[in-house]
């Protein structure tokens, strides 16, 4: 598979891979993180949302009444996007470490070999996992801050292009988080990484795109941490065998 449609069917592949023998026990704990801070994070900001509405949202009579409803509605489609993209970036720190073995189970079902790095203790994969994680976050906010600034002109300009521009990001910081995983295993950095994940750049976008869909999807989106780490780790597999058996 190559592509866009490739990078796509990445994911749905990861779907089928969580459910294989000698895999299904490392899913727990991901799965478990992920949707517990979900949870805490739509009980925190629901609450939040409806305070700042009471507060800030003019209570208008008669013909008016529609801008209540339609900022209300604004609101906390804002805060769910948010949530969403949140709840995933934060649940993949705090699962980070049980990533790597998840993807290292994988990668032996998939290949029957087990990858290089699977064999760090928990110190020492918390330690590497929260190098990565940081670079991540770095390089998230690097692009992100410029963006946020770019994308309050372009609410004046063309509002929809607002949207497009995030969810491209969105794919694009999604397939790098999930490719660290089966990547670190071989002591990859975040830079390296980087660099392989760009060499097939619309086949990342496809797999981030479904990936940001899934986050999107009430239900499917406490699967998708594991699904994605799965996937990733068959596309690792597949699309960058030499480059990483070389390293």
């Amino acid at each position: 598979m190559s592509g866009t449609t490739g990078g796509f069917g990445y994911f749905i592949k990861g779907l089928s891979l969580i459910t294989k023998p000698g895999i299904k026990r490392f899913v727990i704990i991901p799965l478990i993180i992920n949707i517990l801070t979900f949870v805490l994070l739509i009980a925190v900001g629901g609450s939040y949302v409806s305070n700042l509405i009471n507060e800030y949202v003019p209570e208008l009579d008669g013909w008016l009444s529609f801008i209540n409803i339609f900022l209300e509605i604004l609101s906390y489609l804002l805060v769910a996007v948010i949530i969403f993209y949140t709840s995933s970036f934060i649940a993949n720190v705090l699962a980070s470490p049980f990533n790597g073995p998840l993807a290292a189970a994988v990668e032996k079902h998939l290949t029957n070999k087990t990858p290089p790095g699977s064999d760090r203790n928990m110190t020492a994969e918390i330690g590497f996992t929260m190098v990565n994680e940081l670079k991540k976050w770095l390089y998230y906010f690097m692009w992100a801050i410029p963006l946020a600034i770019i994308s309050l002109i372009l609410l004046f300009i063309f509002a929809p292009l607002v949207g497009v521009i995030w969810f491209i990001f969105g794919a694009w910081m999604f397939s790098l988080e999930y490719s660290d995983y089966p990547m670190g295993n071989y002591g990859m950095s975040f830079k390296e990484i980087r660099n392989e994940v760009a060499k097939k750049r619309m086949m990342s976008l496809g797999f981030g795109s479904a990936v940001t869909l899934g986050t999107m999807i009430p239900l499917i989106n406490f699967m998708v941490m594991p699904v994605a780490v799965a996937g990733a780790t068959a596309m690792r597999v597949e699309q960058y065998p030499l480059q990483l058996e070389n390293n």
